[in-house]
């Protein structure tokens, strides 16, 4: 090789790093581990929550559909819980946020 030949080379090397340096920097979002401690995390809050938000409307009325709303997404909240722990985080968020809309539904249409 001559002398240019080794700058090109250089260059192409120089220039290849600085791709592979973009995008890691570019793709500098969460890790598959930190995405499932999250989901887990936000799910035994919500489950807290929800077991509050249970105890509350059962001390001022007591009805089965209160136990069946709010127990529904306590067991969406551990099912949640459990598909982070498998790595189906996607899967998770999306059953915790129709889980908790359909609660809120539930509650606003079911109980009086």
């Amino acid at each position: 090789m001559n002398a240019s030949d080794q700058e090109a080379a250089t260059t192409e090397d120089t220039d290849i790093a600085e791709g592979q340096d973009s995008a890691d920097t570019a793709r500098a979002g969460m890790t598959p581990r930190q995405a499932r401690r999250l989901r887990i995390t936000a799910a035994s809050v919500l489950m807290v929550l929800v077991a509050v938000v249970l105890a509350i409307r059962l001390a001022s009325r007591s009805s089965v559909l209160v136990v069946g709303v709010y127990g529904l997404l306590l067991v969406l909240c551990g099912l949640v819980i459990e598909l982070s722990r498998r790595g189906r985080t996607r899967l998770g968020t999306y059953v915790l946020g129709t889980g908790l809309v359909a609660a809120l539904l539930g509650d606003w249409v079911l109980l009086p």
